[in-house]
């Protein structure tokens, strides 16, 4: 595959307008899936289970299998819609979606086409630097996720060049809510970071609201970034392309960048943009085609006869409503101000989408500031390196448990970075990986005298400075201790001792 040419971002920007739109998928956790009895494996609960073990007839598509709607998916959704500032709909309606799905057995979708549940409503979102955008969403409707297909035999996993594919319907059928966005105008050069500040906006409604468990990795929230440039004072809206299924923030950030600088590339040239779907790649930073991206005529939408009109009652909706967590700007306010953290700080944290993950480890018992050092600096760090979310690779009660073994001195800061390995491994808990490795502090005074003696003896003209009272030559002695202790000392405690075996 040739790869694309790209223009200088500023230089896109200057000779054209970039229009955004997001269509973000929230699979929602309620116990069961949307249309049948079977286990919803977007439930922590269920997360993990073999392929095929979570069906039910519904869910194969096999003959004369009915649905019936999950009445708490109906008012995930509806509080989902009420967050989002939308009205919702007295009466709504499901729609069967003819796509070819390979992993939907009866080859139509459930949705939601003219009549959704959630519309017109807006989201206000912060950017770094505290600037407000707000976000119009033209609609939240309900409908059931596809399964899972796994290409085998190829070197890539990828359909081309695959000898076969493997069909896993745990999946089918899970709960989704689809968030979909108007146009987006005036972004600017700061369409990426608008991208990004939505999706982390999106996750931490539903994360508030406790709908969905919102891990981005295991897909429980998907974004679908919709781009399209027009020249510089033209009215009339350039092509759109829509690069699907991005999977993490970091990721919307960077395709909707990419695609700035691809489709300016080709419209400066002559060129004209493809309306079609395109693929984002982790490792290369890159999209590539997928298909033609269809119209709503070509979906061939109809009602679904197998199920009524929801018609929820006025009295459910201002109950949920009632129920409704603070707004996001809010409840940024009020975190910071309960944290005590500076604006910096602060943006820190909201900037890499770690609200819910500090407020979460604040709550298992860990203080602001260490909850903040671990979250915006090793986690993200290590996630970084591995192209991954910082929420998928450990939880915020592993890192109140790591922070608080620090606090009780069963663990130093470095020793606590390697049980944070272990832990981002599998291994188990902090204490687990601790226990496995042997990492704990040695805190019998026994063996560190032991260990200074030997030091002290092999280093006489060290010992002799201190006996001087130049105690700042005790770092030499400190240094080689914890060498010996593999740093499972408590470097404050390994001194006290060898200024008293030195005679200070």
């Amino acid at each position: 595959m040739a790869k694309d040419k790209l223009m200088d971002f500023d230089k896109a920007l200057e000779m054209f307008e970039p229009v955004l739109g997001f269509e973000v998928h929230v699979e929602l956790n309620t116990v069961t899936k949307m249309f049948s009895a079977a286990p919803n494996p977007a439930h922590e609960a269920n997360h993990g289970a073999a392929p095929n073990t979570l069906v039910a007839p519904v869910d194969m598509g096999l003959p004369g299998s009915l649905p019936v709607v999950n009445a708490e998916a109906i008012r995930s959704s509806i509080s989902l819609g009420l967050a989002l500032g939308c009205s919702i709909a007295p009466s709504s309606r499901f729609a069967r979606k003819n796509y070819f799905y390979p992993d939907l057995g009866k080859n139509y979708q459930i949705s939601q086409y003219d009549e959704p549940i959630a519309f017109d409503g807006e989201v206000e979102i912060e950017l770094g630097d505290g600037t407000l955008v707000r976000v119009p969403i033209e609609r939240a409707h309900m409908e059931e996720d596809a399964g899972k297909l796994t290409h085998m035999g190829g070197a890539t996993g990828r359909i081309q060049g695959a000898e076969y594919s493997l069909v896993d319907y745990n999946r089918a059928g899970v709960p989704l809510v689809e968030i979909v966005t108007r146009p987006i105008f005036g972004a600017e050069h700061r369409a990426p970071e608008i991208a990004k500040a939505y999706v982390a906006a999106i996750r931490d409604i539903v994360l508030s609201l406790g709908i969905s468990e919102a891990r981005l990795e295991r897909g429980n929230l998907r974004c679908d970034a919709n781009v399209s440039l027009r020249p510089r004072g033209q009215e009339k809206l350039g092509t759109r392309t829509e690069t699907k299924n991005v999977n993490s923030m970091r990721s919307v950030e960077r395709a909707v960048r990419y695609e700035i600088q691809r489709q300016a590339h080709i419209l400066a040239g002559g060129g004209s943009i493809t309306q079609e779907t395109r693929h984002w790649h982790e490792d290369t930073g890159t999209t590539s085609p997928g298909r033609p991206k269809s119209d709503a005529d070509d979906y061939r939408y109809f009602p679904e006869p197998d199920l009524l009109p929801v018609v929820p009652d006025p009295a459910l909706i201002e109950e949920l409503r009632a129920a409704l967590p603070e707004q996001p700007a809010v409840r940024r306010r009020r975190l910071k101000a309960d944290w005590g953290f500076t604006d910096l700080e602060f943006q820190d944290v909201a900037n890499g989408g770690l609200l819910a993950e500090v407020e979460a480890t604040i709550a298992a018992g860990a203080s602001p500031a260490t909850a903040r050092k671990w979250w915006t600096g090793e986690i993200t760090r290590v996630a970084n390196a591995q192209d991954r979310e910082p929420s998928g690779l450990v939880s915020p009660a592993h890192v109140a448990a790591l922070q608080l073994l620090i606090d009780g001195g069963t663990l130093t800061d470095k020793l606590a970075r390697q049980v944070l390995e272990g832990v981002i491994a599998g291994e188990g808990s902090p204490q687990e990986v601790v226990d496995a490795r042997g990492l704990a502090v040695v805190s019998d005074d026994g063996a560190l005298i032991a260990a200074i003696d030997d030091a002290l003896a092999a280093q006489p003209d060290v010992l002799a400075k201190i006996r001087d009272g130049k105690v700042q030559a005790a770092g030499a002695v400190i240094g080689a201790v914890m060498k010996a202790m593999k740093g499972q000392a408590d470097a404050a405690r390994v001194r006290e001792l060898v200024l008293e075996r030195a005679g200070q």
